[in-house]
């Protein structure tokens, strides 16, 4: 798979790069259950790139801790270079990683970015790959981002991290994207960078991409578009709630917030999303506890306590009512679970 030289392939579209310099080179590493889409949106820009100007602009390899083939996401394996080892500094180590989340901490690789980083390489993470940067301590006081759907349980994991909201960060010798097609906004920048716009512009246009290269956009739409509703007391309600899971509001807290009488917003809210205002907010807080169980090792205990619950009994009853299994069937790592004092738990049931 490896290839001694730059990868530079034929094509018919064709875009000379005045002064290419030397080429820049890049190392992804694979984690177990790494995601397909963004590995590849990381890669085929780059690709792109050679193809484009007819030169060895990049050059990649791919390598995972063990030195064999990773099973992706979807259970289609990839095959790599080789094992981890020391790498030049002008290589950039990006760390492609999925669900479960928590794979990126694996303490080969923790070790291998901490070295890198340490001797002067640059390093990154796609979708889950922050993670392994964040054990590595280098994410403290920096702009970073990873998929927002693995955000929650990061920052329960590392609460004195905070995570953007933006599709990718790059900083200093860090750069993190969310992963799918955000993969390619940050290598868009990245040749934007290296050539210039109009030569990333037309990289750009090769992956049949509209967006302008280096735009930081978020990685959600907007809540108005979500809710399917511009209203603009429904959507600040709904932000309210959301920053709120933990600490529940109650019904007269977010009615005063809004402006509007009780009976006024619950007739706003079954209009808009067919529920009332307390099932929804509810549900809001349900479904991070579903995420935190899926992406996380907290007990059941902990996760109750995240999503604003007083008991497990109550979230567990809830829980089973809002998707129809008890939480314990969704939990990851059980026999991991500890409580404070290093014993090993036994999880309430529903």
């Amino acid at each position: 798979m490896m290839h001694d030289e730059p990868l530079v392939p034929k094509g018919a579209a064709f875009l000379p790069v005045p002064t290419p310099g030397a080429p820049r080179n890049y190392a992804f590493v694979l984690v177990p259950g790494f995601t397909l889409l963004a590995f590849a949106s990381a890669v085929e820009p780059l690709r792109i790139a050679n193809q484009l100007s007819q030169h060895p602009l990049y050059h990649w390899r791919v390598l995972s801790d063990s030195g064999l083939a990773v099973a992706s996401s979807s259970g289609i394996p990839c095959g790599v270079d080789g094992g981890l080892e020391p790498l030049d500094k002008s290589t950039w180590l990006i760390v492609c990683a999925g669900n479960p989340q928590m794979a990126a901490a694996d303490p080969a690789i923790v070790a291998a970015v901490q070295r890198h980083h340490r001797f002067g390489g640059r390093v990154g993470g796609i979708c889950t790959g922050a993670i392994a940067l964040a054990k590595a301590g280098l994410l403290q006081g920096r702009r970073f981002t990873l998929h927002w759907e693995n955000q929650p349980g990061f920052v329960e994991t590392f609460p004195q991290l905070s995570p953007t909201a933006s599709r990718f960060e790059t900083e200093d010798r860090l750069m993190t994207c969310g992963g799918g097609a955000a993969s390619t906004d940050m290598m868009l920048a990245i040749i934007a960078e290296d050539h210039g716009t109009a030569f990333a512009a037309m990289v750009s246009e090769m992956c049949l991409r509209t967006v302008l290269p280096g735009i930081n956009a978020e990685q959600r739409s907007s809540l108005a578009a979500l809710l399917s509703s511009r209203n603009p007391v429904l959507v600040a309600t709904v932000t309210l709630m959301n920053r709120h899971i933990e600490d529940p509001l109650s019904m007269d807290d977010l009615a005063a917030a809004a402006g509007y009488s009780r009976r006024h917003l619950e007739r706003l809210f079954r209009d808009a999303v067919g529920a009332s205002p307390g099932d929804f907010y509810r549900g809001l807080r349900l479904d991070r506890g579903r995420n935190l169980l899926g992406t996380t090792d907290l007990t059941l205990l902990e996760v109750s306590i995240a999503c604003g619950f007083a008991t497990v009994s109550h979230f567990s009853k809830s829980f089973r009512a809002r998707y129809g299994v008890a939480p314990t069937r969704l939990v990851q790592g059980l026999d991991r679970k500890r409580t404070d004092s290093g014993r090993p738990v036994r999880r309430a049931t529903a």
